[in-house]
């Protein structure tokens, strides 16, 4: 497949052709992803339209420095490709299939008398797999049936031909209770324990038939030779698979192999629900939640995750049941919408998952919000505030051995952080290690900014601080005539204990209220962001006095180099002609000349 890249301005250059074309930004990003069955009339689109698309939409479309396409020969490999470019590379436009979770496998180990064990990592080389499975407590169920059944080992010795005839091992207590055969000690043949392992891959293949059959001859040929209680022994195993095949949920007989995807969907989030049908039973169900990032419509997410989740499941059945219809031709695999049925019952089973997902999301949700509530709730009980503190600003102050002093101010909107109202400060008014004279400065240019532009005041300020800095607060408060308006309070670190400007003792809030638990949590995030931004600047400022030292550059030079590659590091790296188009030729060669130097001297 041949790659063309083109520029946004160059578009009637675009073939007809199905394909997948690439975006990349200025910094030469992949920003997204996308399949058509004809390029030039889908890409076109992003830059012709100007009504109809969400603002996401034209975002990506302002941010598009260079287009990549890959003609194929069909929209399903368009798709194929499409897919494996996203988990590749993971555009920030795309909508991506992310799960903090592992999901576990079972593995049939490569080794002379395999090993079936449980597994979260995915070494193809170390044996055969089975799941993943979303649900542990059934994988759980089918080892235990797996174990029940078969008398093998879980020991990790190298059972090698070799080691076994040295007589290198000794049978351990699985042997005693009959839980292994003993292989170890060359008390079972390796055909023997082959045909054992042969049944078990049926099992998790979840081919219940063959080994039902397997048990039932065993039986027959034990009662021939009057052997009845090895006879039932067999009967009971016979009778293990039925009960565990009677747990499983049998749709039909009737029906082969199947998979399942309904999706349902709103502005925000799509749900799809993923059926594996074997044999007739259920063996798998799996909902998958998905934000959406532009205006994705369900036909291409349901088609995305059709093709994630059978790679990921390892499905190779033929026929798909969907309830979206969708047009695209396929090799092996056939899309089909029923609407009457046993077929129709399974995809009405399937969207009952799906809307119960989008449900409990939802819910989920609301109780977060109905949390905040309450906690904001218990905090203007705790208080004795006046209005519900839907609005809270937190300040701390950070100067390490007195350099570099800075404040931060954060932000919670209805118990949350809003991260977009956080606020750093430098110093100005302030000489020195002064906690108290940096506290009365931010808090006043604070809120002197807010009645300036006429914003939103908060409902509580809380000063990470004693007394001390609490009265620097209020101090700036009093010169803005807001003292009084606005309620302030101060934390201190030792004892958790909470104070009132003109209170002569503190208030203690019991340690386990969620009402402190929140004025902890901004406390500890005020700190973090003024710890965060101390050393950042720290390190900058370090940075430039060292480049400042150098004869011939000066603050604006230094300032343009650390605007364009950010790091000392990527200054080091960067090419004499790089930095040439940043600060001309003289200016660059000095920079070059300075790290040679440095190099040299360590």
């Amino acid at each position: 497949m041949e790659i063309t890249r083109i520029s946004p301005s160059d578009l009637s250059k675009l073939p007809d052709n199905p394909g997948v074309y690439r975006f990349f930004d200025s910094e030469e990003e992949m920003i997204y992803v996308g399949k058509a069955k004809s390029l030039r009339k889908r890409v076109s689109s992003y830059f012709s339209k100007t009504s109809g698309i969400n603002r996401k939409t034209r975002k990506l479309a302002s941010e598009i420095k260079a287009i990549e396409i890959t003609l194929v020969n069909s929209e399903f490999d368009a798709l194929l490709l499409e897919n494996n470019l996203i988990k590749q590379n993971q555009p920030r436009y795309n909508i991506l299939l992310k799960d903090d979770k592992t999901f576990p496998y079972i593995c049939i180990s490569n080794e002379r008398f395999p090993r079936i064990y449980s597994t979260r990592k995915f070494i193809p080389s170390n044996g055969t797999y089975f799941g993943p499975y979303a649900n542990v407590k059934v994988m759980n169920n089918v080892l235990r049936l797996v174990n029940n059944l078969f008398m093998l080992r879980t020991c990790r010795y190298d059972l090698s031909g070799e080691n076994i005839a040295k007589g290198k091992f000794k049978v351990c207590l699985e042997y005693h209770i009959g839980n292994c055969k003993g292989p170890c000690e060359g008390l079972q043949t390796e055909e023997d324990y082959l045909k054992d392992i042969e049944q078990a891959r049926n099992i998790l293949k979840g081919s219940l038939t063959i080994p039902k059959q397997y048990f039932k001859e065993r039986m027959q040929e034990a009662a021939e030779k009057l052997e009845f209680e090895q006879a039932q022994k067999f009967k009971e195993k016979l009778d293990m698979v039925d009960r565990f095949q009677s747990k499983s949920v049998v749709v039909s007989p009737k029906l082969a192999d199947l998979d399942v995807f309904t999706i349902t969907s709103d502005e925000k989030y799509a749900f799809v629900n993923y059926l594996r049908i074997k044999n007739g039973t259920i063996n798998l169900s799996q909902t998958s939640e998905i934000k959406k990032k532009l205006n994705e419509t369900d036909e291409d997410i349901l088609l995305l995750l059709i093709v994630e989740l059978r790679d990921q499941y390892q499905s190779s059945a033929k026929e798909i049941l969907i309830n979206k219809e969708i047009e695209v031709e396929a090799e092996n695999m056939k899309l089909i919408q029923p609407q009457i049925g046993d077929k129709k019952k399974l995809i009405d089973l399937s969207l009952k998952n799906a809307m119960f997902a989008k449900k409990e999301k939802y819910e989920s949700l609301e109780n977060v919000k109905d949390k905040g509530n309450r906690v904001l709730q218990q905090l203007q009980k705790d208080l004795q505030l006046k209005e519900l503190p839907t609005h809270i600003e937190c300040f701390d102050n950070s100067n390490i051995q007195g350099t570099n002093p800075v404040a931060s101010m954060v932000c919670f909107k209805m118990g949350r952080p809003s991260k977009k109202d956080y606020r750093h400060y430098k110093i100005k008014t302030v000489v020195g290690p002064d906690d108290f004279g940096s506290m009365t400065e931010v808090v006043g240019r604070r809120y002197k900014r807010l009645l300036e532009d006429d914003s939103p005041l908060p409902k509580l300020i809380v000063i990470d601080g004693g007394k001390g800095q609490l009265n620097a607060a209020s101090i700036a408060l009093k010169e803005l005539n807001l003292y009084g308006e606005i309620p302030i309070i101060g934390i201190a670190k030792r004892l958790e204990e909470l104070y009132f400007p003109e209170d002569q003792f503190p208030l203690h809030i019991d340690k386990k209220s969620e009402s402190l638990r929140l004025i902890q949590r901004l406390r500890d995030e005020a700190h973090r962001f003024a710890i965060t931004f101390h050393r950042d600047l720290r390190s900058k400022n370090s940075f430039q006095f060292e480049l400042e030292n150098v004869k011939g550059l000066g603050r604006v030079t230094v300032d343009r180099l650390l605007k364009e590659f950010r790091t000392m590091t990527k200054i080091e790296e960067a090419s004499e002609e790089e930095l040439t188009q940043i600060v001309g030729e003289s200016r660059a060669r000095l920079v070059k000349n300075y790290f040679q130097q440095k190099k040299e001297a360590n």
